[in-house]
């Protein structure tokens, strides 16, 4: 068998397969905008419809008249944002110390923070609803915010990485310049943990900006995130599928943008990680 065809061949399958779960993957996404962009009775047709119609702006008005979804995204954008660059700031500063420093425990409090991970969320939603209700917070984003400054899973993450992508005699030469702890986090352990930070970011603020639970539990209905705004677009004795996925569609695309913004950072990181590991 000739090498350069079995080796064309495999260069097709290969495109053939990407293409194919390109096109799965984006399915969801362009029908939730057909149906956005039609009439609730759209969904009964037979066949369903593949094309979007002419109703997307009029359903959209729907949407930010029957929620106050203006301020749901707003809520969701600087609550996703600042918790995923705060967790981005302390992991990465936990992790150098975990994986670069030896200070007495270091190990078992490593161990401890992983431990935390086991414990499901919802058996500490009521005494973190109480201390919300102690401090005055609920209603606000300081109760959503403030418990996820820093994640155990960001932690671990942050101190494996920079553990392999971080040389220790790089910090050693940077220490001879007369570089301080500090400095070393600032000028070495940052660009070096760029690309997993980038990575960090985008999980962190995809999976704050899907969180329903404690958003929930904690705020207003006139004063909700996204998720809990698209509940309440979902609610009624009979659902408007149209209204519920043209939120939808609103709802995803800021996500969209963050991996826009982020993306060469992502793939450069899972790139990297793959190769060192």
């Amino acid at each position: 068998m000739n090498p350069r065809l079995g080796s064309g061949t495999a260069r097709k399958l290969t495109y053939l397969t990407l293409l194919a779960v390109a096109f799965f993957s984006a399915l969801p996404l362009y029908y939730s905008v057909v149906v956005a962009s039609r009439d609730n009775s759209a969904l009964a047709d037979v066949p369903p419809p593949l094309i979007p119609g002419g109703n997307l702006f009029a359903n959209v008005a729907r949407v930010f008249d029957t929620v106050p979804f203006a301020l749901a995204l707003m809520n969701s954008v600087l609550v996703s944002g600042a918790i995923a660059i705060s967790v981005m700031f302390f992991s990465t500063l936990a992790g150098f110390a975990f994986a670069k420093l030896r200070f007495r425990g270091g190990r078992a409090l490593l161990v401890l923070t992983v431990a935390t991970m086991m414990v499901p969320t919802q058996l500490g939603i009521i005494p973190l609803y109480l201390l919300m209700v102690k401090l005055e917070w609920t209603g606000s984003m300081y109760a959503l915010v403030v418990p996820a400054l820093v994640s155990a899973f960001g932690v671990f993450f942050m101190t494996q990485y920079l553990s392999r992508a971080l040389p220790t005699e790089l910090l050693e030469a940077g220490r001879v310049d007369g570089c301080t702890t500090w400095g070393l986090f600032w000028h070495v352990v940052i660009p070096a943990a760029r690309p997993a930070a980038a990575v960090l970011g985008m999980l962190t603020f995809m999976s704050a900006w899907n969180d329903y639970f404690w958003p929930l539990v904690v705020l207003t209905p006139e004063n909700p995130t996204v998720q809990v705004a698209l509940s309440t677009l979902a609610a009624g004795y009979v659902s408007d599928y149209a209204l519920s996925l043209t939120g939808t569609a609103l709802g995803t695309l800021p996500l969209v943008i963050v991996f826009a913004l982020l993306g060469k950072q992502i793939i450069g990181g899972i790139m990297q990680g793959a190769v060192k590991g």
